[in-house]
């Protein structure tokens, strides 16, 4: 049986625009040996507080694996596979598109597809902030840490996002993208072209690629909460019939609706694992 201490922390006014929330997790007894960090709306920070963070199949075929004690994934259209030891701790980070510039120096479109180390950002105050946040006493003390960090990262940047854009990404969002690409373009009065690139440069998806994670991502929230009846469940959340769910879904998780839930649903609470809703405990 799992054992674990949970901490959500709300960032700072000063930084909430730009990062969702802290996670902090501390487990014993970990049963799943690999968890599937499914895509989502958020990029994804997570640092390890007693061991680093070893994410063995990445979502672009080709990829490196990567052991690290910080790494930060960009939004993404198929599973990080991250090995899971008995004992395991650390924050996760979920942050908002239009914040990596802010807060990483790197755009969502340089980082869309990939996980990497924060030490290989070229920032001296995220390679160090593993070791600080390790060294804190508790959860308060780390967010602490964390507020002032982030704060001083952002202090001076300005992500430059249209405002078009802001609007389109946060209509997706709130529809959990169940609206069609061409009535945002006719809304912001672009073509589909134009707006489809400018909403990639600044999101590190298209348009059309956002609002498959942002159904995705209401699917994986209505699976959690019960909802079994994948028929009526693909409705509710805009695929054609449940034929077309289950193939999105084997594209965007890797497996079956049916073997996500056999192998991890039990385990699942909000807490670690590129993807927020589809954390693991």
């Amino acid at each position: 049986m799992t054992a674990a201490d949970w901490a959500v922390g709300v960032p700072h006014p000063a930084v909430r625009h730009l990062v969702a929330r802290y996670i902090g997790y501390a487990q014993h007894g970990v049963a799943l040996r690999m968890h599937r960090g499914l895509p989502s709306r958020h990029l994804t920070v997570i640092i390890g507080l007693a061991r680093p963070v070893t994410v063995v199949g990445m979502p672009t075929p080709g990829d490196t694996a990567v052991r690290e004690w910080g790494l930060v994934g960009g939004m993404h259209l198929a599973p990080a596979l991250i090995a899971q030891d008995e004992v395991q701790s650390g924050i996760q980070l979920e942050l908002e598109p239009f914040g990596a510039l802010a807060l990483l120096g790197v755009s969502s479109v340089e980082l869309s597809g990939r996980v990497v180390g924060l030490g290989d950002l070229g920032s001296p105050q995220l390679a160090v902030l593993p070791e600080r946040l390790a060294e804190a006493p508790d959860w308060t003390s780390r967010f602490r840490i964390l507020d002032t960090v982030l704060r001083a990262l952002s202090a001076g940047r300005v992500a430059h996002v249209p405002p078009e854009v802001r609007w389109a990404w946060r209509a997706l969002a709130v529809a959990d993208g169940r609206v069609r690409v061409t009535d945002l373009a006719d809304e912001v009065g672009w073509s589909r072209r134009h707006f489809s690139e400018r909403f990639r440069a600044a999101v590190g998806l298209t348009p059309k690629q956002a609002a498959r994670v942002l159904r995705f991502e209401r699917a994986t929230r209505l699976l959690r909460r019960g909802r079994a009846d994948l028929a009526t469940l693909a409705a509710d959340c805009g695929y054609y019939d449940q034929a077309h769910f289950g193939n999105e879904w084997r594209a965007l998780a890797g497996c079956s609706p049916g073997v996500w839930m056999a192998e991890e649903l039990p385990f699942l609470q909000d807490g670690v694992g590129f993807g927020g809703e589809d954390s693991v405990s």
